[in-house]
């Protein structure tokens, strides 16, 4: 009974300090500068009730913001619109696949990362294609095309294009 009630009294301290910690690694409105008090304005109200990551990742963001160059601003801002006119289902299914990402090994993070910036680099029209094609297949189709560019993701760039000719070939002749 009594190591029950040391244990619920260490916890409490416990749970005490991590509060007390959060408080103690919170930032006054006060200190920040005016430019961070006017680009974060919408969060004045609440500020003190917001949790002190929060209140800090919140003030790094407008200081980063402070030191963009303009057109990288017009960039972001017209990124913050998009993001507020996606539909709260859409961003919900965004912010589950960033977190999904987050939990990915760093190497295969890097690989999705490479793979994105390939298709980036692609003409609009390209990219239309493939989105199209992507767009049209099964479930089914989609899958093998995954599980296809897995196997083939360490050949060269020469043996893909032998093995894409053989599959155009192939279609060609069941057509």
């Amino acid at each position: 009974m009594v190591k029950r009630i040391v244990l619920m009294g260490l916890f409490s301290l416990w749970a005490c300090s991590a509060v007390l910690a959060d408080e103690a690694t919170k930032i006054p409105w006060s200190v920040l500068s005016a430019d961070e008090q006017a680009m974060l304005q919408p969060f004045a109200a609440q500020w003190d009730q917001l949790p002190a990551q929060r209140q800090q990742r919140l003030q790094a963001g407008a200081q980063h913001w402070a030191h963009m160059p303009p057109q990288e601003r017009a960039q972001a801002r017209e990124r913050f619109k998009n993001w507020r006119d996606l539909p709260p289902e859409a961003r919900d299914n965004i912010r589950k696949r960033y977190e999904k990402f987050q939990q990915l090994p760093p190497n295969e993070q890097e690989r999705i990362r490479k793979r994105w910036e390939w298709f980036r680099s692609l003409p609009p029209e390209r990219r239309a294609e493939l989105r199209e094609r992507w767009k049209s297949m099964t479930p089914e189709q989609r899958r093998e095309a995954m599980e296809r560019r897995e196997r083939n993701r360490d050949l060269t760039i020469e043996q893909r294009r032998e093995l894409r000719e053989q599959r155009q070939q192939q279609r060609r002749e069941r057509n």
